[in-house]
């Protein structure tokens, strides 16, 4: 007799078929890999048991190196080396206001920068995908066996970009990717199952190269993002950069070589870390060229040449709280991400603006890869009996598509729970329109102008209708990893148009936070200019269904009925091509024009009906 062997839907079908799974943290500086070994999530060492690999890739003369040795080689030979290749991610050389810093020639190609190596041109995709590459070896090292799956974790922040550019060094490195989480949440999964918490916390997570904010609930085991902020261009490395500035400045020294500049660097992050435990710490090094420093930074000082970083992160908390419409007094408990969070005036500042000590008894370079851990488990399907809870994340900005007058329509808002589907009916502006043009956006201001592109496409096959007849539903879907698709389908043929939407490149270091004070700052000017525009867009379409209606029946009319709507028509013309124009102006001119056709649209219904009635009889109507 055949046995068949059954288990429910989602678990594993066997205990000694427990299917490999791994969390990955990607980070700026360092990245690791961690997985449940018996129902305990743990970060899995390299061969000389350091959990930790360095974001490091060298393209040597003899091959790639990841991870120490590409760091010890890193001041010796700059331009192959390349360092906090994640501030590069799904970014063109425009949208990066720190490029200066690191010693390498860029290629600007369409849709992602390049770096110029000794191997050739390599895109951030594929140096990510070589650090990836270097922990998928380890992971079945350790496990001694094929990898399932992998659940890998991007900043709350990073856009569509940056989040399918991650997904692609992923699958380049050979990994399955089951799902992107986003960082605070994967530390807040590890905080929330280790400490059985419930309530509302605050995820204070800043890395190498990033910093979010994000605030869940966490409640009978489903652990929901009420709001997420933060800054991509804004991590530890920047208060590395900050003591290197300083010591060139202490020391009287100028310009300096790109090997001194990243050796410098390197010193600059041992003196850093140093402070942590010690009230000061001693910058030493001699530079390439011959020179000496000896720098002594004071606790102090640091903290002082770093203020403004520090402040830097209050901004999107207090944004964070505004959106989940909470105060400082309802955050039940703060949770440290990430290892700049060591710093004392960090821990010093979370404690000030939230009047608590935050929560560091999780390492915070480990707990977010530890709650990837826990989650690639459950995707896998090792779900252990009675362990029973619910993620929902949040997308960071709104997405939606352009409408006439160059107006932004949102479709999905900010902050909304993922995965998320979102449908809105639209219709055409010109009679006879068979095609229509799609152009998503992602932002929150009023004017496309103001919002990013994402993409284009078209929907063709429209049947040809009078202006306002055709029904066209727009839908947009947002997946569990925050990637979009759109599809356009008309309502009468069921013709339909769809993209996936993969931008080319991400937004801005500075963009997305402006766009969001942009977005309040000028809330009232929106309106008002929201408001002109569509005024202009109902002249323009009364505009054309009169001239049309003209050209059709304009024999209806005696000459001076024709010649004040030719006025009238004239005046609302002119106002909607006034560069200058008043809305007030505009809605009583389209008023006026409305007033001046009434009789006229009387008789075109009129003729109309006595057309449709010719040569039928009244047994035929009844």
């Amino acid at each position: 007799m055949t046995l068949l062997q059954i288990a429910e839907p989602g678990e594993a079908p066997a205990p000694h078929q427990h299917r490999l799974a791994v969390g990955i943290d990607l980070g700026t500086t360092n990245s690791l890999v961690a997985t449940v070994r018996s129902g305990i999530p743990m970060v899995l060492p390299d061969e000389d048991g350091r959990p930790l690999l360095p974001s490091v890739v060298r393209y040597g003369d003899d091959g790639v190196t990841v991870g120490y040795p590409a760091q010890n080689a890193q001041a010796k030979d700059p331009q192959n080396t390349i360092v906090s290749v994640k501030r590069f991610m799904g970014r063109a050389l425009s949208d990066l206001s720190d490029v200066r810093r690191f010693p390498y020639h860029y290629t600007d190609l369409p849709g992602m920068v390049q770096i110029e190596t000794r191997a050739g041109r390599k895109s951030p995709v594929e140096i990510s995908a070589e650090i990836l590459k270097a922990l998928r070896i380890r992971a079945e090292s350790n496990l001694a066996g094929e990898l399932e799956g992998a659940v890998v974790t991007v900043p709350a922040y990073f856009d569509d970009a940056q989040r399918q550019a991650t997904r692609d060094a992923a699958r380049l490195a050979g990994l399955n990717v089951l799902r992107l989480l986003n960082e605070p949440t994967a530390a807040a999964i590890a905080y929330g199952l280790d400490n059985a918490s419930e309530g509302i916390y605050a995820v204070y997570d800043l890395g190498g190269g990033t910093f979010d904010l994000s605030i869940l609930k966490l409640s009978r085991g489903v652990f929901e993002v009420l709001a997420t902020a933060g800054d991509t261009a804004l991590g530890g490395d920047d208060f590395d950069h900050r003591v290197y500035c300083w010591a060139l400045e202490t020391q009287g020294i100028g310009p300096v070589s790109p090997s001194d500049t990243r050796l410098l660097m390197m010193k600059a992050r041992e003196a850093k870390e140093n402070l942590t435990l010690h009230g000061s710490s001693t910058l030493m090094a001699t530079l390439f060229s011959g020179e000496t420093i000896t720098a002594t930074l004071t606790a102090e000082t640091f903290t002082a040449i770093t203020q403004t970083l520090v402040g830097k992160t209050l901004a999107p908390i207090k944004k964070a709280l505004r959106d989940a419409k909470l105060a400082t007094t309802d955050i039940k408990g703060v949770v440290m991400v990430g290892g700049a969070t060591r710093m004392p005036q960090v821990q010093r500042a979370v404690a000030e603006f939230f009047g608590q000590p935050p929560l560091n008894n999780l390492d915070p370079d480990q707990v977010v890869a530890l709650g990837a851990a826990i989650q690639a488990n459950v995707l896998a399907g090792n779900r252990a009996p009675g362990e029973d809870w619910l993620l929902l994340d949040v997308i960071p900005l709104s997405l939606g598509l352009e409408t006439m007058g160059g107006l932004t329509e949102k479709i999905i808002s900010r902050n909304s729970t993922i995965p998320i589907a979102r449908a809105q009916s639209f219709t055409t502006f010109k009679d006879g329109q068979t095609a229509m043009a799609i152009h998503v956006v992602q932002g929150e201001r009023e004017r496309v102008d103001d919002c990013r592109s994402l993409a284009r496409f078209e929907l063709h096959g429209i049947p040809p209708m009078v202006a306002g007849a055709a029904r066209i539903l727009v839908t947009f879907q947002v997946d569990a990893d925050g990637l979009l698709s759109v599809t356009a389908r008309e309502e009468t043929t069921r013709v339909e148009a769809a993209i996936t939407v993969k931008p080319s490149y991400g937004l801005s270091d500075a963009e997305i936070a402006r766009m969001l004070e942009e977005s309040h700052a000028n809330a009232a000017a929106d309106m008002t200019t929201r408001a002109l525009l569509e005024a202009r867009v109902d002249a323009e379409r009364i505009i054309d269904a009169t001239e049309s209606a003209l050209a059709a029946d304009a024999e209806l009319l005696a000459a001076d009925e024709r010649a004040t709507l030719d006025e009238a028509v004239a005046r609302l013309r002119h106002l909607v091509n006034e560069a200058g124009a008043d809305r007030r102006a505009l809605v009583e001119a389209t008023e006026a024009l409305n007033r001046a056709s009434e009789a006229f649209a009387g008789r075109r219904m009129d003729r109309s009906v006595a057309q449709a009635l010719t040569g039928l009889s009244i047994d035929t109507l009844r």
